[in-house]
């Protein structure tokens, strides 16, 4: 039976998917995350949000927002579940700043993130001369293990995770299984055998671990 290792623990019913297909899995959080105090006046008129951490974040802080650009359908959808309205939603930061210079080159916007956050959508904002300020509303803290064994696949879903496993553990002989390019990009530093999933979700990841592990 082939096994995998996920660099996350998954909810039941992704377990579920593998377990079926008859596919053995290891998991842990191989990345944790905290909240950092920070401070905003008033309700936020146009926010950008990349992650489902900063959406914990700024509902813990009960943070008001008027309009939501967001990248995730996880993340859309615990924002909506939140009662926050969301005006555009991508699968990828650069499409975000793409539709922002395109569409919305005239607002100003408050930039909420994660303290390891990714450069290329500011650098676009500020590269195009849109106004944003930045506030960070988490830390990422990687949570290193060291796997006595090897897997068929391990599946990343951040670049965090890819630099937490490979501390302490070695990728090659093993199919990375990555959410998207970013995260890819970080793996390809460790093996070249990566399979990105064709939609960035947890589902879509365990699809292609399904169709070459089956």
């Amino acid at each position: 039976m082939p096994t995998i290792l996920s660099s996350k623990k998954l909810s039941e019913p992704q377990r579920n998917l593998l377990l079926q297909a008859g596919i053995g899995l290891v998991e842990y959080n191989a990345i944790g995350i905290e909240l950092v105090a920070f401070e905003v006046k008033g309700i936020i008129k146009n926010a950008i949000i990349t992650s489902q951490n900063t959406v914990k974040g700024l509902v813990d802080k009960k943070v008001q927002i008027e309009n939501c650009f967001c990248v995730g359908e996880k993340t859309k959808a615990m924002l909506e579940a939140n009662g926050i309205k969301v005006k555009v939603m991508t699968y990828y930061g650069k499409e975000l700043a793409d539709i922002l210079v395109t569409g919305y080159a005239d607002k100003v916007f408050t930039f909420f993130c994660g303290n390891l956050r990714r450069d290329e959508l500011p650098a676009k904002l500020r590269e195009n001369k849109i106004g944003f300020t930045e506030v960070e509303v988490y830390k990422t803290v990687l949570k290193s293990k060291k796997f006595e064994r090897t897997f068929d696949g391990v599946l990343f879903f951040s670049p965090s995770a890819v630099e937490s496993f490979t501390k302490e553990n070695q990728l090659k002989n093993t199919t990375a299984f990555c959410i998207g390019t970013t995260t890819a990009a970080e793996a390809e530093k460790y093996t070249d055998k990566i399979i990105i999933a064709t939609k960035p979700t947890i589902e879509n990841v365990i699809v292609q671990v399904v169709k070459r592990l089956k």
